[in-house]
């Protein structure tokens, strides 16, 4: 299941008001307005969206949108239902056979796990899974760095591009050295790009490749504990033993929870 991360947005939100309350502060609106320029705009993000037309295939840019989407979305995957969910998965296996999964599985939403229960359900060896789900957890990560690939990318040659069009603005500033008046307003214009280029890869960019990388990494140990889930189930262990293996992989606070509420209901997470 996924769920909107409202925290992306929130964050980026907070950071372009947290800058526009610092200028509207100091100059107030007509120093909001010399801020913008739309020629400091072109420079950046032309230039960004020629670099990265450079440097990525077709294939890659027309997925920008796709992957900057996906910062703003997170899988709702909470670990203590996949361990409980894997247990009461052990407990019918051990009482019904591993074939009565099967059918558990025809309103299972996540593909992964739906594939490992139903190799186990064929009988295919505790190594071959293992082989085939790892090679899969290595092909999506392949696939997300190549998409968060395209942000670090951009979070690297917006401020340059920053850089280069203040270059520009300076050049041309120096050119017209016989008319001081002007200097100071076509210096500030010059440190528009920079600002903007700097802006767009700190508050944008690179903290949305960030994000899909933890996002990653967090995909990656959940899909371990399916894997850990699937050979447990298959293999028979006891739905006890199963659970103390799979809460191996909860956070402390969760472990601490969880044993909290097995003393609070009578039960022991020992029991064998």
């Amino acid at each position: 299941m996924r769920k909107r991360d409202i925290l992306t947005p929130i964050g980026i939100t907070l950071g372009f008001i947290m800058i526009m309350l610092a200028i509207l502060f100091k100059g107030g609106m007509e120093g909001f307005n010399s801020f913008l320029d739309i020629a400091s705009i072109f420079v950046v993000l032309g230039g960004l969206a020629a670099s990265l037309l450079i440097n990525f295939k077709l294939e890659q840019i027309k997925l920008t949108g796709k992957v900057m989407k996906e910062a703003f979305h997170q899988n709702d995957h909470r670990l203590k239902d996949l361990i409980g969910m894997f247990i009461r998965l052990s407990e019918r296996a051990r009482r019904e056979g591993i074939l009565a999964l099967e059918s558990e599985m025809d309103e299972e939403d996540d593909p992964f796990i739906k594939k490992g229960v139903l190799l186990a359900v064929d009988g295919v060896e505790p190594e071959v899974i293992n082989d085939i789900m790892n090679a899969e957890i290595t092909a999506m990560e392949e696939r997300h760095y190549k998409g968060r690939a395209i942000l670090e990318k951009a979070g690297e040659y917006a401020p340059a591009w920053g850089m280069i069009g203040t270059l520009v603005g300076l050049v041309l500033m120096l050119n017209s050295l016989t008319d001081p008046a002007t200097l100071g307003p076509k210096m500030a214009v010059a440190l528009l790009t920079t600002l903007y280029g700097t802006v767009m890869a700190n508050l944008v960019f690179l903290p949305m490749a960030n994000k899909l990388a933890a996002k990653t990494e967090e995909e990656m140990f959940t899909k371990q504990i399916i894997i850990e889930g699937v050979i447990g189930v298959q293999s028979g262990q006891n739905p006890r033993i199963l659970e103390e293996k799979l809460g191996a992989f909860l956070p402390k606070e969760e472990k601490e929870e969880t044993e909290d509420e097995a003393v609070f209901t009578g039960e022991s997470v020992n029991e064998a």
